[in-house]
């Protein structure tokens, strides 16, 4: 059966983008530093199309298949025209608002995540990649195998959170952690 994994970036208090839900990219969570390779090298499905072709990456996958993502990741590549940043990857869009573009391959979901996700697990493939937001990290916490926190040092007080949903108690095991002295990034590994 295959993975579902929460890759994301997060701050030291638990934010993974600011109030206002813009990309946090460059400004809350620097794209520079000595994190910057051996993530992109580790995870080179993370990088939106443009990124890779700006930076000669190859469209190789290694880890996933699969990338899902809320409207409100969604729509930070919109908002800088960008209607479907991993076209290296299967890509579902969770919304109930947002209306199909019949030229796209994103797909979009209106209907249940968890179903979705269970489905997607028993089909074969590579691993499934849960880039954002909060909201569907919520909804998805029982199906969520792994995470990876890109672990940054900062702190914003206020902001979208890894998880925003009610209480849930689910345990997690920390596997591995890498720090990087430099950027003071760390990457934080859990199993369920």
């Amino acid at each position: 059966m295959r993975k579902l994994t929460y890759l994301v970036a997060s701050t030291i208090d638990g934010y993974i983008a600011g109030p206002d839900g813009s990309d946090p990219s460059g400004n809350i969570f620097p794209l520079e530093g000595d994190h910057a390779q051996p993530l992109m090298t580790k995870f080179p499905e993370m990088l939106p199309v443009h990124v890779r072709e700006m930076l000669g990456v190859a469209p190789e996958n290694i880890n996933f298949d699969t990338v899902l993502e809320g409207r409100g990741s969604f729509q930070m590549g919109l908002d800088v025209g960008i209607p479907d940043a991993y076209p290296h990857l299967r890509h579902y869009v969770f919304s109930r608002t947002l209306t199909p573009d019949p030229g796209s391959a994103v797909r979009f979901v209106a209907d249940d995540p968890l179903k979705t996700v269970r489905g997607l697990k028993r089909e074969p493939g590579m691993g499934i990649w849960l880039c954002g937001g909060g909201t569907l990290a919520a909804a998805l916490l029982p199906e969520i195998d792994e995470l990876f926190i890109k672990l940054n040092p900062v702190v914003i007080g206020k902001g979208i959170p890894l998880f925003a949903g009610g209480f849930q108690l689910n345990r997690f095991t920390l596997a591995e952690t890498t720090t990087y002295g430099d950027s003071g990034v760390m990457l934080l590994h859990y199993v369920r």
